[in-house]
């Protein structure tokens, strides 16, 4: 039987696209498409093999002559060019020149090198299971890729439902539900923290006199006027119908809490426009701090508020009242 099979370098090629064809005294005189693509800056025929590979194993096939006789070897080795891709080949001599045949391959590697060297499907074997190695690991990004999407929009769907639970559709304020986290979260960290119990003088007559729709725009512009009048890591909240709670995060003195109470009512009395009628509302307000408590909880200061705050509309409404309670010198605070 003729043991001989001729075979021309192009079905080589076409077989072993990472394959490497060296002379008998270890140059490279040809190389497969896939692996030029890995030493694309350079010119690899002519070029000694041990000047592009780092051998690593076995030690007998580091230099030339062990390399021409590693028949079936099979090679550790990396480039030596960044970024030093490792690699995995089998040794083939050939008879009729002498030279020999080396079989490369990436092994676990290969998906670093397809990023590394922007390697595609068509740079491999038809047939070397690389191929459906990559397929895997396309359609794993693509589901990897199309899981982030669908977290992203869970997330964003998580925080607009917690936003919407916590926010008064009607004035974009917080809620009583998110007054409840931000007192908690104040309680268990121990801060300081002024509070406001803000009620609406006048109002009914607004919806009396023209309707829910000026009642809501009045509320809507009273709102902003909150907002404006209160610092970023303030919360102003709408507890219900005319009622507002704001509470002022860290140390804050009862000056300034009048201050900024006496501004509001200022701000209140100036009449608001609804379609050609002027509405006219003001505000009675109660305030306490956490400073005036031994062991401040959140539904006492809210009490003592609240009592404050009909205290203001007691004496004539359009005011300001500090809760009269026993601090904890044993003196009353009021105001």
């Amino acid at each position: 039987m003729h043991n001989n099979m001729p075979i021309s370098h192009r079905a080589i090629a076409q077989l072993m696209p990472m394959h490497v064809w060296l002379t008998p005294d270890g140059r490279i005189r040809a190389a497969g498409r896939c692996f030029q693509k890995l030493c694309r800056d350079c010119d690899l025929e002519g070029r000694l093999f041990t000047e592009v590979f780092d051998i690593r194993r076995p030690r007998s096939a580091r230099s030339i002559n062990g390399l021409l006789k590693a028949d079936g070897v099979q090679l550790q080795l990396s480039l030596i060019a960044p970024p030093h891709t490792t690699l995995k080949g089998v040794v083939v001599p050939l008879e009729k020149d002498g030279g020999v045949l080396i079989n490369l391959s990436f092994g676990i590697a290969v998906v670093d090198a397809v990023a590394d060297f922007g390697l595609t499907l068509d740079d491999f074997a038809a047939t070397d299971l690389t191929v459906e190695l990559l397929y895997l690991v396309e359609a794993k990004a693509a589901v990897m890729d199309e899981l982030r999407k669908l977290n992203t929009r869970l997330q964003g769907a998580r925080i607009a439902a917690e936003e919407q639970a916590f926010t008064d559709t009607l004035t974009g304020l917080k809620n009583r539900r998110a007054l409840e986290h931000v007192t908690a979260r104040l309680q268990d960290h121990g801060q300081d923290f002024g509070l406001m119990h803000l009620d609406l003088d006048y109002f009914k007559a607004v919806n009396d006199t023209y309707g829910h729709a000026a009642g809501d725009h009045v509320l809507q512009q009273v709102a902003k006027i909150l907002v404006e009048e209160t610092r970023v890591n303030d919360t102003v909240v709408r507890i219900g119908g005319d009622e507002f709670v704001l509470v002022f995060e860290g140390p804050i003195d009862m000056k300034r809490l009048d201050r900024v109470a006496h501004r509001i009512i200022e701000r209140l009395e100036a009449p608001i426009s609804y379609d050609g009628a002027q509405c006219s509302v003001s505000a009675s307000i109660g305030t306490t701090m956490s400073s005036f408590y031994q062991s401040p909880d959140w539904e006492t200061m809210q009490r003592d508020a609240d009592m404050a705050l009909y205290a203001s509309k007691r004496a004539g409404r359009s005011r300001v009242t500090l809760a009269a309670i026993q601090d904890r010198r044993g003196q009353v605070a009021s105001g």
